[in-house]
């Protein structure tokens, strides 16, 4: 109708309307699709969203080369990173009075992540995964957790949780408030929530960003967020930040170089050889890594680890 208001894209985080163009990116890790797609900022809460959101199109964005649904390639890499992730989850876990622990990963998969913290500490007794994909259970169970496949929303354990972890989860839902409000509902009193998110406030975001930096991991990542704006979702359902650091991302340094590179012709970069599976990808990661590390204590890295929680 002449005259009528056409309703603009509403931010997934706290649905404010007040938002501004940010990029245009396409899909340039699993070449799921040819179409850009549109990020945009919410001036309001200070995230990135993805409009229109590709709900729909699941099966599509996440083909079977999916880094997550494959077993972890044992290499020199993988080993260091194994025990430097025991380690890290053996100092978290040691503050927790608890003499026995129940742990849920939310968006685990086949439990990877998962089995690396029952590893770091004995006290962790029982494992739930929460996940969509149906052919990860089988692998779940045999690694020794039980497996829940289906939505966080919909999961309705008989007890809460010590421990839930949400590594590289949250960026990837349409309403992040109200998984962060069902995590809050099954966190147990004293426990706390362990969550990874990238940072678009970094220096190989800021550079990559028209160049479909890889962090934007489009079209699967659907929000991203700030430290501050992370912050101040969590303290709104009720979970404090505890403490909040940078960590290394170089895997989006990574990928976003040999993206820039693919397209101009330098190197190859295929659906059936995506970008983490480029031969190029090991090396330059771990070169990568040795960067974010060295400038980590005062610089915002592309990737941030935040344990949240609140009173026994």
């Amino acid at each position: 109708m002449l005259g009528s208001r056409v309703p603009g894209p509403r931010c997934l985080c706290c649905h404010g309307a007040n938002t501004t163009f940010w990029a245009k990116v396409r899909d340039v890790e699993y070449r799921t699709s040819d179409e850009e797609f549109t990020f945009l900022r919410c001036e309001d809460c200070g995230v990135l969203f993805i409009d229109p959101v590709p709900a729909d199109r699941l099966r599509e964005i996440y083909p079977p080369t999916y880094y997550s649904y494959a077993a972890p390639r044992h290499s020199l890499v993988f080993s260091i990173k194994h025990w430097l992730d025991r380690r890290f989850f053996r100092s978290i876990l040691r503050p927790l009075a608890q003499p026995s622990l129940r742990v849920l990963d939310v968006g685990g998969g086949a439990g990877f992540e998962l089995s690396t913290l029952r590893d770091s500490n004995p006290r962790v007794r029982e494992t739930w995964v929460v996940d969509l994909d149906p052919e990860a259970a089988a692998i779940a169970e045999r690694n020794g957790h039980h497996y829940f496949c289906g939505r966080v929303e919909d999961f309705a354990p008989d007890e809460k949780f010590d421990v839930i972890m949400m590594l590289n989860l949250i960026e990837h839902v349409q309403d992040p408030e109200s998984v962060l409000r069902k995590v809050a509902a099954l966190l147990a009193p004293g426990g706390l929530v362990l969550l990874k998110t990238p940072n678009f406030d970094s220096w190989d975001a800021r550079l990559f960003r028209q160049r479909s930096w890889t962090g934007y991991h489009c079209p699967r990542h659907w929000v991203l967020f700030s430290r501050d704006s992370f912050t101040h979702l969590a303290e709104r359902v009720g979970l404090p930040v505890k403490q909040a650091t940078y960590t290394q991302g170089a895997s989006f340094w990574a990928g976003s170089t040999i993206a820039w590179l693919a397209a101009r012709g330098l190197l190859r970069v295929t659906r059936e050889r995506p970008i983490f599976n480029h031969p190029l990808f090991g090396l330059a990661a771990a070169a990568f890594a040795a960067l974010d590390f060295v400038r980590a204590p005062f610089a915002k890295t592309s990737q941030m680890f935040f344990v949240l929680g609140r009173a026994a």
